[in-house]
């Protein structure tokens, strides 16, 4: 395995299948984006009251989302990263509503898991720099994330 993942189910609805296979779809896509063995993420599971709440308070949108990735290497005015020695890579934090994830299975008529998958790529390709801001970002990260989802086998 790739990555060191912290799992935290808030809302204690996942399975342990069902997070043993985010754990395998995320160290597909740590290889594929050559990331270093032993670099460490957490992901959590959480409501739609509560992803609302971090959104609203770290985003100033009130309004609950199916993803958020807080990514620990991006850096603020002044800060400079320390590379090397015997640390091990924090890539940063993605937290994932459930219960949104749910919603948009059943509204594109796709497996609950698919959804579950795409969203944890989606914010794990943020920890690593990926944005969706300009049209040309989106076409990268978005054909990028498809590729790793169709090469794992979590097709729509």
């Amino acid at each position: 395995m790739t990555l060191e993942i912290d799992f935290l189910d808030e809302v204690n609805r996942l399975s342990e299948e069902e997070m043993a296979e985010i754990q395998r779809l995320l160290n597909f896509a740590a290889q594929k984006e050559n990331i270093e063995p032993g670099s460490e993420l957490s992901v959590t599971f959480v409501s739609n009251e509560r992803i609302q709440e971090i959104n609203r308070d770290y985003r100033d949108k009130d309004r609950a989302t199916d993803v958020i990735s807080f990514a620990m290497e991006e850096l603020g005015e002044g800060e400079t990263m320390v590379v090397g020695g015997d640390m091990p890579r924090v890539l940063g934090d993605i937290i994932i509503s459930v219960s949104k994830a749910q919603e948009q299975a059943e509204e594109y008529n796709h497996p609950f898991m698919r959804e579950l998958g795409f969203l944890a790529v989606h914010g794990f390709l943020h920890l690593l720099g990926y944005d969706h801001e300009t049209e040309q970002d989106e076409k990268k990260m978005f054909s990028r994330q498809k590729e790793i989802l169709d090469e794992y086998g979590l097709k729509r």
